[in-house]
């Protein structure tokens, strides 16, 4: 009986291997199931816009540029991509090589490039400097930096120079971006709603269209950094390399504000968040820290520093943003002039122990702020001042 079931088993198996043999992949229509799927389109978009102002906040040129890379649901039929915009008049397409092709070229010529930036950073900020002493100071960095430039370009070695002919080469004989690219940037003639479609073919002759509508926001200048004069507290900091750490920081009346703070020296590094020197506050309270600075308004910014206390007795500090209505330390600590106020005590503190802090806040109408540093209880000390716009 197990004979006669072994044999059938293998009468079954041949069978099904025989019926199995009679589909062809070569003969139309035969042993395939009709393709009923087309493709299901979609695409992405990157924001590759630029745009440059001077230091009055004026635009000097926009380019708003997009780059779109199609996609479709199918991974395994030729797949065709076109294309359209509306409106279409003064929309031009680039070749999604070429800001690669242009990238390659400033990585060769780094050295070269970083200096060019430096010194375009300088020469942005001279047509808007009234002050005399600091113009001087601007034109004396220029005119360094475009000695290193040149010698800089003087150094670019044959085997660079020639990488960076291959790569002018490869952006010259580029071939232009067309409405049929899978990938491509559209570079729109200005701020305004456009709508972008895109229709996917398979090698069936199946296809489908989506589109999205596509907003270009009109450029506005980037929100500056605004300075903080001695912000570490180090002797020679200044813009004009003087400064004894707290000149930026001196209020214009000691007897409307008080006296300056104290300077706290280490001959080491490391020892404090930022430099040689820190801000000391004695025990009395008697001693602030006061420095105007601009801001843009509108904007949001957000200031950190470090803090350390003895901790011999209860005492905290006071790191307040006021508003430059305020002229008298009294005033300043009206909640009409408050900004913005952190106060942090030494409970829980360890002696010659720094701590980072944050201050968040808005400019509101502003134009210039007041950053305003007090102290009561105990001996204190705050360093390394910065300050970041928050996006």
């Amino acid at each position: 009986m197990k004979k006669y079931l072994f044999n059938l088993k293998y009468i079954v198996l041949g069978a099904f291997v025989s019926l199995t043999a009679c589909v062809s992949d070569e003969l139309a229509n035969v042993g395939d199931l009709q393709d009923f799927t087309g493709p299901t389109p979609f695409y992405n978009t990157t924001d590759v816009s630029s745009s440059e102002f001077n230091c009055e906040k004026e635009e000097l040129w926009a380019k708003y540029e997009i780059n779109f890379q199609a996609g479709s649901n199918l991974s395994v039929n030729g797949i065709y991509y076109k294309w359209e915009v509306s409106p279409a008049e003064g929309v031009t397409l680039i070749n999604k090589e070429l800001p690669i092709l242009e990238q390659l070229i400033d990585a060769q010529l780094a050295e070269v490039v970083a200096l060019e930036n430096e010194i375009a950073k300088l020469e942005f900020k001279i047509p808007c400097e009234t002050n005399p002493a600091k113009l001087t100071v601007l034109n004396d960095q220029i005119d360094a930096l475009e000695v290193k430039l040149a010698a800089a370009e003087a150094n670019v070695s044959p085997a660079i120079q020639q990488n960076v002919s291959n790569l002018e080469s490869q952006i010259a004989e580029l071939a232009p971006a067309t409405l049929e690219d899978r990938e491509l940037i559209f570079s729109f003639p200005g701020p305004g709603e456009y709508t972008v479609g895109l229709t996917v073919t398979d090698n069936l002759g199946k296809s489908n269209y989506t589109e999205k509508t596509i907003t270009i926001t009109q450029a506005v200048p980037t929100i500056p950094i605004p300075e903080i004069g001695e912000p570490g507290f180090d002797d020679g900091t200044l813009f004009d390399g003087t400064g004894d750490g707290r000149d930026s920081w001196r209020a214009p009346s000691t007897s409307a504000w008080g006296g300056v703070f104290q300077i706290n020296t280490k001959s080491e590094l490391g020892i404090l968040p930022d430099g040689y020197q820190a801000a000391k506050f004695p025990s009395d309270g008697s001693r602030v820290g006061y420095q105007e600075i601009e801001v843009t308004p509108g904007a949001t910014y957000v200031l950190t520093y470090f803090t350390e206390f003895q901790t011999n007795t209860f005492g905290d500090v006071t790191v307040s943003i006021v508003s430059t209505n305020a002229t008298t330390l009294a005033e300043a600590k009206l909640e009409a002039n408050i900004i913005a106020s952190r106060t942090d005590t030494n409970v829980g503190r360890v002696a010659d122990v720094f701590k980072k802090h944050a201050i968040t806040f808005e400019a509101g109408t502003n134009e210039n702020v007041i950053i305003l540093m007090t102290n009561s209880g105990v001996e204190s000390r705050l360093d390394a001042f910065a300050i970041s716009v928050k996006q």
